[in-house]
């Protein structure tokens, strides 16, 4: 098992441009669909891997890996995630003052932006989907994502007044 693991992260963190997020539809389909875990928990994973400081791929990673084989499990799992990304960045940075002033590099990562935009935001409408958010709700994340966008206010602003809204919801108006 710990070879799967180690084998299904290391394809992940290869053939993933972007990041963390961009790597969590792959992440899914592969411990989804093997039936590792199911998809109700893997979202509670994702959330809290948002919310932990660190890397959103290491963390997510080390909990899925945990979750199924304990430490060891994280440990293969991390492994598997950073190290492509670690030698693909060791290999560039031999060769890249050698590449760095030639058209064709601005060229492929000009045309790469759309794509990890892309690769973004995939996960971001399956979370909202998966965590309930409805047409009817979604103005309070387009307003946050206005606020940070457009006017700049701080991601932290934004945070403690959802948080306070939750509770106040919680507490004062929405009455189990």
């Amino acid at each position: 098992m710990y070879w799967t693991l180690f084998l299904t992260f290391t394809r992940i963190g290869a053939f993933t441009i972007g990041g963390g997020y961009a790597m969590l539809p792959l992440i899914e389909r592969e411990v989804v669909g093997r039936g590792w875990i199911n998809r109700e928990d893997f979202f509670d994973l994702f959330t809290v891997s948002q919310s932990m400081p660190g890397i959103f791929a290491v963390n997510i990673s080390l909990f899925l890996g945990y979750r199924l084989k304990k430490i060891p499990g994280s440990l293969v799992c991390m492994l598997g995630a950073i190290l492509p990304s670690f030698l693909m960045i060791l290999l560039i940075a031999l060769f890249f003052t050698h590449i760095q002033d030639q058209l064709w590099v601005e060229r492929l990562f000009k045309g790469l932006r759309p794509a990890v935009v892309a690769l973004i935001a995939v996960p971001c409408f399956t979370a909202a989907r998966s965590a309930g958010l409805t047409w009817k709700t979604s103005f309070i994340a387009i307003g946050a994502a206005m606020l940070i966008w457009l006017l700049g206010v701080s991601p932290i602003y934004i945070i403690l007044a959802a948080a306070g809204g939750g509770l106040f919801y919680g507490l004062r108006i929405k009455k189990d």
